[in-house]
């Protein structure tokens, strides 16, 4: 059995320490882009708009305007980290300098971004809502409507990062295959595998986006939320017809595993193996 060398050990407590800000950031981000918004609804708590406020005296007022550029500088920076580290030139100096803790790497700085952006958001509570139904006879259901389907939605997330490989997503599996001499996991994947994952750059796109909008009250600053990370996973959007069809068939293919007798599961797992 080999020795664990400083390296390996290194690179191990590397991608833990990565993992647990990840998870603890992804936690965060739910609860500050979906659930904090439905259950101060829920609890009514104080007001998150100024109806008593026009327009028109809104958009004049500088604290929203302070507001609103601070925001919008907030997502620029989360966005700017986010597509730069991930431009083809970068991720190859990056993956030249730090080998397998580049995606390592990329992680814990798409988190970083995220934390200071969450941190740092600055309410709009001077300006009108968009909508809000408080105050309604929906002011009860509705929250529990737009609860209901958050819950949903995240939980597909969920589902679909668990199976597009977490481990990998996060650079666990890098590390992992590192320390055991096995090389880069994602060469091994088979050709139409690979060419998924370089387009498939949010598999999580439509979910994202109905937590995005569907909110019990929606004030200025989720609508810059909103409008901002809407058009950034749409224009990172780059899915064909080849991707689709390959998705479709592993989909069918995945079926028929949990369809499957549990004598034929081994003998169906060798042949989705070989046929990835």
């Amino acid at each position: 059995m080999a020795s664990v060398t400083f390296r390996d050990s290194f690179l191990c407590v590397s991608a833990f320490i990565n993992f647990i800000f990840v998870f603890v950031t992804g936690a965060d981000f739910v609860r500050f882009v979906s659930f904090r918004a439905i259950y101060h609804n829920l609890s009514g708590g104080a007001p998150v708009c100024r109806e008593s406020v026009s327009w028109s005296v809104a958009l004049r007022d500088g604290a929203v305007l302070r507001a609103v550029a601070v925001d919008v500088f907030l997502l620029v920076l989360f966005s700017v980290q986010h597509s730069l580290l991930a431009w083809g030139p970068v991720k190859r100096a990056c993956q030249d300098r730090l080998g397998v803790l580049s995606r390592t790497m990329y992680c814990f700085t798409t988190a970083l971004a995220m934390q200071v952006m969450m941190r740092c958001w600055q309410p709009v509570t001077s300006a009108p809502c968009l909508w809000s139904v408080q105050n309604t006879s929906w002011d009860i259901f509705f929250p529990l409507i737009c609860f209901i389907l958050h819950f949903l939605c995240w939980a597909i997330i969920c589902s679909i990062l668990l199976i597009f490989d977490y481990p990998e997503l996060l650079g666990i599996k890098q590390v992992y295959y590192e320390c055991l001499g096995l090389g880069d996991p994602l060469s091994l994947k088979s050709p139409r595998a690979q060419r998924l994952f370089a387009h498939l750059r949010h598999p999580v796109c439509v979910e994202l986006v109905a937590v995005l909008w569907v909110l019990p009250t929606f004030p200025v600053d989720r609508l810059v939320l909103a409008v901002y990370l809407s058009v950034y996973l749409m224009a990172a959007h780059s899915l064909d017809t080849q991707d689709c069809t390959y998705l479709n068939r592993q989909l069918q293919t995945k079926l028929k595993l949990f369809c499957a007798p549990l004598d034929q599961n081994d003998q169906s797992n060798n042949n989705v193996n070989k046929q990835e």
